[in-house]
């Protein structure tokens, strides 16, 4: 899996969100240029749109602060979001019970790519 180009990531760890709820929206902008991929992050109704945007900004910042590539011809090659640790906690219930609650993170990454024009 080597690729002629230069590759660019940035990684997000112990997001407090699951990640169930941001591969939503990682299929969403896997394939689509930076640009485009912000737009669709700014107006996603997903409270994980905010996360993946700060990810994705990043990638984009590390691709033009350290590889010298153009952050509007850059394309998002990859997006995942890994499992966590889960915090676990407890809440009353009646009779003396306690219900567990789970309370999940994720890990959230980013590559980026310059567009191939030849």
């Amino acid at each position: 899996m080597t690729t002629s180009t230069k590759e660019t990531r940035a990684t997000a760890k112990y997001v407090r969100i699951s990640a169930s709820k941001v591969r939503q929206l990682t299929t969403l902008i896997v394939g689509q240029s930076v640009p485009d991929a912000v737009t669709m992050l700014r107006f996603a109704d997903k409270g994980a749109a905010e996360p993946l945007l700060k990810v994705l900004q990043s990638a984009a910042a590390n691709a033009e602060n350290n590889d010298g590539y153009d952050p509007d011809e850059l394309v998002v090659a990859r997006a995942w979001a890994d499992e966590g640790p889960t915090m676990r906690r407890f809440m009353p219930r009646a009779q003396g019970r306690a219900y567990r609650i789970r309370k999940r993170t994720s890990h959230i990454t980013v590559v980026v790519t310059p567009t191939e024009e030849d």
